[in-house]
């Protein structure tokens, strides 16, 4: 049996990472997609009258093993991926796209939802699950339900590109970002603090090289482009950086991103907005393109006043210390720390030992029990790396929850930090508590090191 389709019997029901193996993901993903496909399909061919129950409840319920594989499948691929992985998730994210499309495009489907909606005051609904009907037909109506002929045929297609086009990007940035590495001799070392001389330590032998080297992971980056003195070194790690998906090679970006925004433009005008920010920025808190304009005006003045003169002090240092020109951008960060030492007297290789990685965690913890009386204890089980930490979160003597911190960078992870879930909160049938997991990219110190 499937170990993603079979009962998961771990503590709080966690998912058995420790059985899990690559070459289960195709299979449970073909049997999970038929499955929902099944009882969608079963949902739009209902012949009773729509009601919440055999309509968004049974939709509800429709995609849960689909859902629970996905969990798995899209968490270790941004926080543990391999070429295995990204393979099957070039092949997994348009057929998700496509099933997807076809459910919100399904004539019949969407007329039961339009029914619900149109006569939700009548139902006797309390306001959840008003508010859910609402989202459902947002959600069709915006994935393109009311379409017809070659604009919905085209909107299918597109969905599947842009589907397409978003996992190629992310994989040729984490493509350049475990490419480059930046090895530091002696000379290089001496001018580093000794916490920032272990982390290169750290980073070179998570590779599995020798010495020190520099990555493109933003916690060491940023620290080495603030404290480097050497330009040199500063603008080769910088290029590096900002050349990620950039670089005319094979993972060069540059045609995906004009290809994504001709398809985003398209996609919004089939939908009938005038462009895809006012498609976008609907569901958002600013609602219109007008709105965030007017914002980002408001500060543009002031805001480049202010840079322009934070610039022209940097370039005054750049000077003083008998380089000539411009002030370029691996500048800025160097400069910028030596000015907030002198001016401000604040060393943030000073602050960093009363930041500690546990001490942080501990505060975190403390913060939610004193604000909503939550408890945090750890538990003992396999996961998916063994970076990764688990927690039973309790309210008094009741379980709420489980949390999983995973923060530190790896070249299997992809950058940034994130928050999602292996499994989500649910009501529908019983009490099913979340398992979270908070993603971080923080330069790992030596071990013994705090």
């Amino acid at each position: 049996m499937n170990p993603l389709l079979s009962d998961w019997t771990a503590p709080f029901g966690l998912p058995p990472f420790c059985a899990f193996e690559t070459a289960h993901f195709a299979p449970a993903f073909d049997a999970a997609l038929a499955e929902a496909r099944a009882r969608i399909d079963a949902i739009a061919e209902d012949p009773a009258p729509p009601s919440f129950a055999n309509t968004i409840e049974a939709l509800e319920r429709a995609e849960l093993a689909l859902d629970r594989v996905a969990a798995v499948f899209f968490g270790l691929a941004g926080a543990h991926t391999d070429d295995a992985i990204e393979a099957l998730q070039r092949d997994l994210s348009p057929r998700l796209a496509a099933h997807h499309s076809e459910t919100v495009m399904n004539p019949r489907l969407f007329a039961r939802i339009d029914a619900l909606a149109e006569r939700k005051e009548s139902l006797g609904l309390d306001a959840e699950a008003a508010r859910v009907i609402d989202l459902y037909l947002r959600m069709f109506v915006r994935a393109g339900a009311r379409l017809e002929g070659a604009e919905r045929d085209r909107l299918r297609e597109i969905v599947q590109q842009l589907a397409s086009l978003g996992t190629a990007f992310s994989q040729n940035v984490l493509a350049d970002e475990k490419a480059w590495a930046l090895a530091l001799g002696e000379k290089d070392l001496a001018p580093l603090p000794d916490w920032l001389v272990a982390a290169a330590a750290e980073a070179a032998a998570e590779r599995g090289e020798p010495g020190h080297a520099v990555t493109l992971s933003r916690s060491l980056i940023v620290p080495f482009l603030q404290i480097s003195p050497d330009r040199g070194l500063r603008e080769t790690a910088f290029r590096a950086w900002v050349a990620r998906g950039a670089n005319g090679g094979p993972s060069d970006n540059r045609a995906i991103v004009a290809e994504t925004l001709q398809l985003r433009e398209e996609r919004a005008r089939l939908l009938g907005y005038p462009d895809f920010a006012s498609f976008k920025l609907e569901t958002e808190m600013a609602r219109t393109p007008e709105t965030v304009r007017a914002l980002l005006m408001a500060v543009w003045a002031p805001a480049r006043a202010q840079a322009e003169a934070d610039a022209a002090e940097l370039e005054r240092r750049l000077h003083a210390d008998g380089i000539n020109g411009a002030l370029e951008p691996w500048d800025w960060r160097y400069y910028s720390a030596i000015r907030q030492r002198e001016e401000h007297d604040l060393d943030e290789a000073e602050i960093k030992p009363y930041l500690a990685l546990e001490a942080m965690i501990a505060a975190a913890f403390d913060v939610a029990g004193r604000l909503f009386g939550l408890s945090f204890l750890p538990l003992d089980v396999p996961l998916y790396h063994p970076d990764a930490r688990a927690w039973e979160v309790r309210r008094g003597e009741r379980h709420m929850g489980v949390f999983i911190g995973d923060w530190f960078a790896r070249p299997s992870k992809r950058s940034g930090a994130w928050c999602s879930s292996f499994r989500s909160q649910s009501k529908l049938d019983g009490e099913v508590r979340p398992i979270a997991v908070n993603v971080c990219n923080f330069a790992k110190a030596p071990k013994g090191s705090p």
